[in-house]
């Protein structure tokens, strides 16, 4: 029996403050969610869950690599699945991932007072391509949690599965989740991989490699506003935890190489979507989460839209309307300052393109049109309310989310704790809370960022549009002073 604190449990007794963890993630019993998948879909529904119809989608052709051999995998390009993902040396934290039992008994250990668990197999069901199997295998998953995990409900809940292929079926899923199983956290599909219609009209089996991504804002197979204006009437964030491997530069044999900041790049495909599809402008009071992502992207994303919209909002950009380039001066220029091959060539300055660029249509001129931007304190207003950045961690650049000295306008970014225990990020599960607060330590960051990193932030992303979010759970009043706070 262990009879000293770990190093988490040492930093959890110093803190004045609860720890909430945004992204601990489950490992599934797998027997128990197939007895599920069979009460929605009966065994025909299980055996294509084991079938080739699984290995569609995002993540499900990754799986794909073990049905090829060295040279098919060659030949068709094929992306290094993940491998070895959970953790086995560590049997103890292994089982903790999936029995929620020993997760409640370890908790203070771990240094957490409260945690939203993600899947691990589930993060692929969004994204299957099979419309029955992905509706069925989200249904039976969110259906197993809400029992899995009621029992424990004053420490953990489970995030809840919503695939996105189409409006509807994400508003009959998240109207089923919330209301009818009573979950409040959930995890939608961060984009949807659409096969290019021009591809598939040559060949219809090549939409798996030429394909274009859906971001649900801009150039969308769809209206997704229902689907946000559903997520505010039932007070639930959207958060995203989706892959980018397969697609972009990510298709190699190396894991490390596809995997190093594929979170990230799949978490700006929406998050930026979100921002220029004037989704923050509609629903100021929608908030979202993107995980595992970090937040150093996010400081990126930020100060560049504002850099952007500097040089090229409406007005910005009369510096390179063509009709304004003085033509008189342009030549005059040349023939005084150009060599000798310029001044054999003058004619040639007449050209469309050396004349300032091609003619475009009035309407379509302002980038910002949807978001309505009209100084760059609206980008701010825009973006850092509304976004949250689950962060490891072990990521150093969790410090830039609070260096108001850089980022733009004196922002703070809202970053949350987001552990990962249960995947091979964590080797051990004490050590994550203490890792997470060597910032401090090191003086990076201070005891207030520290707060807000992993409490004040999760709560006002949770129980910021539900304030009964951590209503009967540990630690409810602490939440509901730091959410007054916040309003006031």
């Amino acid at each position: 029996m262990k009879t000293t604190a770990s190093k988490s449990a040492v930093v959890r007794a110093r803190l004045n403050h609860p720890v909430v963890d945004s992204d601990g993630h489950m490992i599934e019993f797998e027997p128990g969610f197939i007895d599920y998948l069979e009460k929605v879909g009966g065994q025909t529904m299980v055996k294509r869950f084991y079938s080739d119809e699984r290995n569609t989608g995002a993540w499900g052709k990754l799986s794909q690599w073990y049905r090829l051999s060295p040279e098919e995998r060659r030949a068709h390009h094929q992306t290094r699945a993940p491998w070895w993902a959970l953790p086995t040396k560590n049997t103890l934290d292994r089982a903790t991932a999936v029995l929620p039992k020993l997760l409640y008994e370890r908790m203070d250990d771990i240094g957490l007072d409260f945690t939203i668990l993600y899947p691990s197999l589930g993060l692929s069901f969004p994204h299957f391509e099979d419309e029955e199997l992905r509706k069925a295998t989200c249904r039976a998953f969110n259906m197993f949690c809400a029992d899995y995990f009621r029992e424990y409900a004053d420490r953990m809940t489970p995030a809840a599965c919503i695939p996105m292929h189409t409006p509807q079926e994400a508003i009959e899923e998240l109207d089923y989740t919330v209301n009818t199983l009573g979950l409040k956290a959930i995890m939608m599909a961060g984009h949807i991989q659409r096969p290019i219609p021009v591809a598939v009209q040559k060949d219809a089996n090549v939409g798996v490699h030429a394909f274009w991504l859906d971001n649900f804002c801009i150039d969308s197979e769809y209206d997704y506003d229902p689907v946000w204006a559903t997520c505010v009437a039932l007070k639930v964030p959207p958060t995203f935890h989706s892959p980018a491997m397969g697609w972009g530069g990510r298709t190699t044999s190396n894991y490390m190489y596809n995997h190093t900041g594929h979170f990230a790049a799949a978490g700006e495909v929406v998050c930026k979507a979100l921002l220029f599809g004037g989704v923050t402008r509609r629903f100021p009071t929608l908030k979202f989460g993107f995980l595992e992502a970090g937040v150093g992207w996010a400081s990126d994303l930020y100060a560049g839209i504002i850099a952007r919209w500097k040089k090229r909002n409406p007005r910005g950009l009369e510096n390179y309307n063509p009709t304004n380039l003085n033509k008189e001066l342009w030549l005059d220029l040349h023939r005084k300052y150009g060599g000798r091959l310029v001044q054999d060539k003058l004619d040639g300055l007449q050209s469309p393109g050396l004349m300032g660029g091609t003619k475009e249509d009035p309407s379509t001129l302002d980038d910002w049109r949807a978001c309505r931007v009209e100084k760059a304190e609206d980008i701010r207003d825009l973006f850092i309310p509304n976004f949250y950045f689950g962060c490891e961690a072990d990521d150093p650049l969790n410090a830039t989310a609070f260096n108001r000295t850089m980022n733009p306008f004196g922002a703070q970014l809202r970053a949350i704790f987001s552990s990962d225990i249960g995947h091979w990020d964590v080797p051990d599960m004490t050590e994550v809370l203490e890792e997470a607060y060597e910032l401090v330590e090191h003086k990076v960051i201070n005891e207030e960022n520290f707060r807000d990193f992993v409490f004040t932030n999760p709560v006002s992303l949770w129980a910021g549009m539900n304030p009964d979010f951590f209503k009967g759970t540990v630690v409810e009043q602490a939440a509901a002073k730091a959410l007054k706070n916040e309003r006031h």
